[in-house]
């Protein structure tokens, strides 16, 4: 079987696609979440009066309601910040899981800029591959974003998340190269004329 020729994608182009995926997601998260905020942030003001404080006597129940107030504050917070961190991490894997393993291959960003996701043999692939790929981003940035970077320097520009799923990410070619693996100057001489 003849080996097939691709032109990788290269840090930069990579790059550029994910600052537009994310601002794509950004907004996204910002809509859905917005109801979450207001009805948090109404609930926070609820909580303000404190003119009930001056009626009591003894100063140390006062002090108890104070910090048994805040430690329902801090929970509160934590529990919405737990509810928000989730509700993103969700849109974001189903984002990125389900546009790279749809027919286009690729997310938004990386169609603008006119790339794709395959496999080592240029296929589609598969929500499950598509899934560990996306979870393989997080240990990309944990280790200050070096897997990331790695794209710049691998022979394939892979990054970690791509070597770990057996992913490649590829200049996406006109139908017309579809067909005959790669750049053909018989085909564009044919166009031109």
């Amino acid at each position: 079987m003849e080996q097939q020729q691709f032109q990788y994608a290269g840090f930069w182009r990579r790059f550029v696609a994910y600052i537009i995926d994310q601002i794509l997601i950004g907004a996204v998260n910002f809509a859905i979440l917005l109801p979450l905020y207001l009805i948090f942030g109404l609930g926070v003001f609820a909580f303000e009066n404190f003119e009930g404080f001056e009626k009591f006597s003894n100063v140390n129940s006062t002090v108890q309601y104070e910090d048994e107030y805040t430690a329902a504050f801090v929970i509160a917070i934590i529990f919405v910040a737990l509810i928000v961190g989730g509700i993103s991490i969700i849109i974001q894997w189903l984002y990125y899981a389900l546009m790279e393993s749809s027919s286009k291959q690729a997310t938004l960003g990386k169609m603008v800029l006119g790339i794709k996701v395959t496999d080592m043999n240029g296929n589609r692939i598969s929500f499950g591959r598509a899934t560990g790929r996306y979870f393989g981003k997080i240990i990309s940035g944990l280790i200050l974003n070096v897997g990331y970077i790695m794209a710049a320097f691998t022979q394939k520009k892979q990054a970690l998340h791509d070597l770990m799923a057996n992913c490649l990410v590829i200049l996406s070619l006109p139908s017309y190269q579809q067909h005959q693996g790669g750049y053909n100057e018989n085909v564009q001489s044919n166009i031109a004329s």
